[in-house]
C-alpha cells in the first residue's frame, strides 16, 4: 500500500502524523511511503531523515492526497485538505466530528473512509490512541493556567504553589480520567491546593488512594460544581464523552461566583467544551476574558510540545497504520473491533453512533460495512 502524510496547517500545529521512525518501520513490510517536504521540521525530523528511513519525498500536499490510499495525520483535515480527500481513500487522524457539523459533510461529501483516533477503543474499554495526547494536554493545562494566572497575562496575580506565610493558589480539576489526573499530579507537583471532582465512585477512590491527601476528591453534581468554583483560582475542564460533544458543566451565571482574574483552561474544547463561555482559540492568541474570568481555549495544545507529542502519539498509532497497510483498511477493521469502533465515516455515511445522533445522521451499520 502507498500510505503518505503531510506537513500539518492548522495554527500552530507542528506534530506530525509519522515520525521517521514510524516510516521505517511500514517501508520494512514492503510499504511506500510518501512524505510532504518540511512535514517533520516542527519535531525537527526532516527531509533527509525521512529519505533515510526509505520515505519519498514530495513537494506538495497534493501529491500526497492524490497518490496515497492511506493518509497518517495529527489534527482534523483542514477545509484546504478536505478538498483533496476522495473516495476510496483512508484518513487516520483526529477527527472530533460531534462539535464540527462542516467537517462532517465535507467528509460525507468525499466519500472518504475516515477512522479517528480519538474513539478507537482499548482491552478495558479505554481510548489507547487519545491517552498520551490527553496525559500531554492534562499536564498542559497546568503550565497554560500558572501563566495566565499571572497579573501581566491578566490574571488574577497568584503563584499556584504560594511562598511560606502565603497560602497556595486553589486548583479545581472537573473530571478524573486521563486529562484530570495529569493535571492534579502536576498541581500537586507545583504546591497547589487541588480538588478533583468526578461522578464515577471508583475513580474517586483510585484517585485517593493514589494522592494519598496531597489532592482532595469530591463526587461530581451540580451543587458541588457550584460550591467549589467560588473558591477556585484554576479550573480545568477534564471531561469527555467519547465521540459526542462535552457536557457544558460551568454556566456563564457561575463565572459571577467566581474572583475576577481566575482562570477557566477549557481541555474538552476539541469535543465543544465544557464551559458554557467557551469557543476555540489558538497559541497565537490563547486566552480572553468573559465577565472577569480568563478563558484558555487552545484546540490543539500537544501542538505546542511537538517532539514529545508527536513520538508520544506514534507509539500507539503505528500499530494500526500497519495493520491497515497490511491487511487493508475493511480486514484489518474485521480482524480488530476496537480499531473498528475508530469508523466515523465511509463512503459518504456516518457510521459512528454518537456522532451520528449528534448531528443529525442515520448512522450506518458497520456490521453492514464490514460484511
Amino acid at each position: 500500500m502507498r500510505v503518505g502524510t503531510v506537513r500539518e496547517v492548522k495554527n500552530h500545529e507542528y506534530r506530525v502524523g509519522l515520525a521517521p521512525e514510524s516510516v521505517r518501520e511500514i517501508a520494512m513490510h514492503g510499504h511506500e511511503v510518501l512524505v510532504e517536504t518540511g512535514a517533520g521540521e516542527g519535531i525537527g525530523a526532516f527531509d533527509a531523515d525521512y529519505l533515510e528511513a526509505g520515505a519519498q519525498i514530495v513537494p506538495h500536499a497534493a501529491d500526497v492526497f492524490s497518490q496515497c490510499e492511506l493518509v497518517v495525520k495529527v489534527k482534523e483535515p483542514q477545509p484546504q485538505e478536505r478538498a483533496m480527500l476522495r473516495e476510496g481513500q483512508v484518513l487516520f487522524t483526529y477527527l472530533h466530528l460531534a462539535p464540527d457539523p462542516e467537517q462532517t459533510a465535507d467528509l460525507v461529501k468525499s466519500g472518504v473512509t475516515a477512522i479517528a483516533y480519538e474513539t478507537v477503543t482499548g482491552k478495558s474499554g479505554a481510548l489507547p490512541l487519545l491517552k498520551p495526547m490527553s496525559q500531554v494536554a492534562g499536564r498542559m493545562a497546568i503550565q497554560a493556567g500558572a501563566t495566565a494566572l499571572q497579573k501581566a497575562t491578566g490574571g488574577r496575580g497568584v503563584l499556584l504553589g504560594g511562598v511560606p506565610g502565603v497560602l497556595p493558589g486553589k486548583v479545581l480539576v472537573i473530571g478524573g480520567g486521563v486529562v484530570g489526573y495529569n493535571a492534579a499530579k502536576m498541581a500537586v507537583g507545583m504546591g497547589a491546593d487541588v480538588t478533583i471532582l468526578d461522578r464515577d465512585a471508583e475513580v474517586l477512590e483510585r484517585l485517593d488512594n493514589h494522592f494519598e491527601g496531597r489532592a482532595k476528591t469530591r463526587f461530581s453534581n451540580r451543587s458541588t460544581v457550584e460550591q467549589m468554583i467560588c473558591d477556585a483560582e484554576l479550573v480545568i475542564g477534564a471531561v469527555l464523552v467519547p465521540g459526542a460533544a462535552a457536557p457544558q458543566l460551568v454556566t456563564r451565571a457561575m463565572l459571577a461566583t467566581m474572583k475576577p482574574g481566575s482562570v477557566l483552561v477549557d481541555v474538552a474544547i476539541d469535543q465543544g467544551g465544557c464551559f458554557e463561555t467557551s469557543h476555540p482559540t489558538t497559541h497565537d492568541d490563547p486566552t480572553y476574558v468573559v465577565d472577569g474570568i480568563v478563558h484558555y481555549c487552545v484546540a490543539n495544545m500537544p501542538g505546542a510540545v511537538s517532539r514529545t507529542s508527536t513520538y508520544a502519539l506514534n507509539n500507539v498509532t503505528l500499530p494500526h497504520v500497519i495493520a491497515i497497510a497490511d491487511k487493508g483498511w475493511k480486514q484489518a477493521l474485521r480482524d480488530d473491533p476496537h480499531l473498528a469502533a475508530g469508523l466515523n465515516v465511509h463512503a459518504g455515511q456516518v457510521v459512528h453512533a454518537a456522532v451520528a445522533e449528534e448531528l443529525g445522521y442515520q448512522a450506518a451499520s458497520l456490521e453492514a460495512i464490514l460484511g
